[in-house]
């Protein structure tokens, strides 16, 4: 019988696209004795020290939405590189949360097991994740220490008074293989990055002039996102997330926009639980730069300020709703004052076609001093939490660095792109004051942190991207607690780069590129990309994020710590920053190769012989290597390329096709 072999492999690839889910299979098998535990390591806070203890909380003290982390099934991070890999059957194949649940998450029973045994404690439970793999709940102290037995102690730190567990939790050990750790069990915060500026300016100072305040206008022109809105992609259908925990006050938002001839465009708000954390000062000044920002960027887009007591829960509510596919954090802490159990949230988060997008940090390469504000570092080279995490965009800070050259019109708008240095006011502000970059301690390097500059140093390295961020030199405009004003930090290059995310996703959307926005983790396409497209990028090799530090202090070399800019990648601002119009037209450049396949002769009988021929293309990449000739998931053979970018081929029976 003679068979066309091109039909057969199309058949098998079509089979191959959409695997069925099963549900997931139970992990708590031993039966639950309350009286059998272990302990949960790693969550007893770095300054909750005994020099700060000031005595136990009350027992009738709430414990308000602690998060319980489940660890996720094996295969998450084979997964994870298939969906950005495209010569994978998986590619940009995002999972909704029930089919992450299904694949990845604890089974029904499972879940079951766990919320009755907290429920037994007398603790509430408040959400179980569509994901399966958080529980949050609450109770009183009292009852949360016997829970975990644990006791919460109030603490008194750097002039403030938090509450923390006194000695590690435990659970029950027939839940050993499946609790990851522990969230909320204190209430040492992430902070917000944010800079306000330093120059007192009031009335048509505060708009444009000799100050050059950078407004919507200007960002777009400098970073080439002008080019997008001529081309009508102004986030029109696109949403974005905007994490924080703070009430907000609309009227600032809706100022701003008018200051700037925006449209209308208020942000929907979202309260995780319906408990509302009231208004808090320095939170009310992030968030209103985060909307405002994100908002000025894509400017039609839907704008989802998810609020909780926790700006961490709120993040990770936004991910287990499928709320939008981007999401801007602009908060951070020391990377050795989180768990990095923290990760499957991200990894969850770029399964489901989530960019998930974090400021590095305002403290140069000295991020854990942010506990102890000092205008001297003291604990070496720590980098920001959540940024360090690999599934997590980390987004830096420059200056501009116009040196003689003429960047601004008379009347202080932008007229062109203006070079860029690494921010550091530390000298000029007298505290830590600098883009935050650095090794991660916690996470090995990512196999797609590749490229000229990248450290060879085993480690996740920090920041991907950088954008302006001095609140002195060039500041954001923007308005908050009913007053215009002038702010930066890598808080907010954040949301901006947020509001390009979504212009991109709707750029490729309308050409096809895409079939519904989500690009996931975007940092494989950006490393990529900067090696087949560096016209997308602004390298910055000029500038360092180095801190004044105190004499002996780890790391600290001639009074300072940090690093300093180079040609391509480096940790002071990472690949540089963005054209938006060039890395959306140019991304398809960064999609590695496309492999063709052609069988001579097209027909044959069973016992003949047939010959496969895979040739390799790469646009701005010269494709290497080998090709694998699989069928059915069985490895027929594997043929080197004959050249660079050229064929492999290889002679087979036709039997082993059939």
């Amino acid at each position: 019988m003679r068979f066309p072999i091109q039909s057969i492999a199309l058949l098998a690839l079509a089979a191959s696209l959409a695997p069925p889910l099963r549900a997931a299979d139970e992990r708590i098998a031993a039966r639950v004795d309350d009286s059998r535990r272990v302990a949960v390591r790693g969550h007893l806070h770095p300054l909750a020290l005994a020099r700060y203890d000031r005595g136990p909380v009350a027992p009738a003290q709430e414990i308000r939405y602690v998060t319980l982390l489940l660890k996720p099934a094996a295969g998450l991070e084979q997964l994870l590189e298939e969906q950005q890999n495209p010569a994978s059957p998986n590619y940009s194949r995002w999972l909704t949360p029930e089919q992450f649940a299904d694949r990845f998450g604890l089974a029904a029973n499972d879940i079951g097991k766990l919320v009755f045994w907290l429920e037994s404690q007398g603790l509430q439970v408040n959400d179980v994740a569509r994901g399966r793999h958080w529980i949050t709940f609450s109770g009183a102290a009292e009852r949360m220490g016997r829970a975990l037995r644990t006791e919460f102690h109030h603490y008194r730190v750097n002039g403030e008074t938090h509450i923390a567990n006194f000695t590690e939790p435990s659970v029950p050990a027939a839940f050993e293989n499946v609790v990851a750790g522990f969230r909320g069990l204190n209430d040492f915060r992430l902070k917000p990055q944010y800079a306000t500026s330093l120059r007192q300016l009031t009335g048509p100072e505060l708009n444009s002039g000799g100050n050059h305040i950078l407004a919507p206008a200007d960002f777009a022109t400098i970073y080439g996102v002008a080019p997008l809105y001529s081309a009508t992609f102004d986030g029109l259908g696109q949403s974005i997330v905007i994490v924080g925990q703070t009430d907000i006050v609309l009227s600032d938002i809706q100022k701003f926009r008018a200051r700037f001839g925006l449209p209308p465009n208020d942000p929907q708000v979202v309260v995780v639980g319906g408990v509302a954390p009231g208004i808090s000062s320095g939170d009310l000044v992030e968030a209103d730069l985060d909307l405002e920002w994100a908002g000025a960027i894509a400017r039609n887009a839907t704008i989802i300020y998810v609020n909780s007591l926790d700006v961490f829960v709120s993040a990770q509510y936004a991910i287990d709703r499928n709320l939008a596919p981007v999401i801007s954090m602009s908060y951070g802490g020391c990377e050795q004052e989180n768990s990095p159990d923290a990760r499957a949230l991200a990894q969850q988060a770029a399964a489901q076609g989530i960019t998930w997008l974090a400021a590095s940090g305002d403290q140069g390469a000295a991020t854990c001093d942010i506990s102890a504000p000092t205008p001297q570092a003291a604990k070496g080279r720590t980098v920001t939490f959540p940024a360090n995490i690999p599934e997590i965009t980390a987004v830096g800070g420059t200056t501009f660095n116009e040196g003689s050259g003429t960047y601004w019109s008379a009347a202080g708008s932008a007229l062109s792109f203006i070079p860029e240095k690494v921010w550091n006011d530390s000298a000029s502000r007298n505290e830590l004051a600098a883009g935050g970059g650095g090794a991660s301690v916690v996470f090995p390097k990512p196999q797609w942190q590749t490229g000229s500059g990248v450290p060879n140093d085993n480690a996740r390295d920090v920041p991907d991207v950088s954008f302006a961020a001095s609140p002195d030199h060039v500041g954001y405009a923007f308005n908050t607690g009913g007053k215009a004003g002038i702010v930066g930090g890598t808080s907010a290059g954040t949301p901006a780069f947020a509001g390009i995310v979504a212009l991109l996703n709707q750029y490729l959307t309308a050409n096809h590129l895409l079939s519904q926005p989500g690009l996931g983790n975007l940092n494989p396409m950006l490393y990529r990309m900067a090696q087949a497209a560096p016209e997308a990028f602004h390298d910055v090799s000029t500038g360092d994020n180095m801190v004044p530090c105190a004499q002996n202090s780890p790391d600290c070399v001639n009074g300072l710590v940090g690093y300093s800019a180079g040609p391509g990648y480096d940790l002071a601002s990472g690949l540089g920053s963005i054209d938006a119009f060039q890395l959306a037209s140019r991304w398809s450049n960064g999609t590695a190769s496309t492999t063709t396949l052609a069988a001579n002769p097209a027909a044959v009988n069973a016992g003949d012989a047939v010959q496969l021929t895979a040739t390799v293309t790469g646009t701005g990449v010269t494709p290497t290597g080998a090709v694998d000739f699989v069928a059915n998931d069985t490895l027929l053979g594997t043929a080197p390329l004959a050249s660079p970018g050229g064929a492999a081929t290889a002679s087979l029976s036709a039997n082993s096709l059939a």
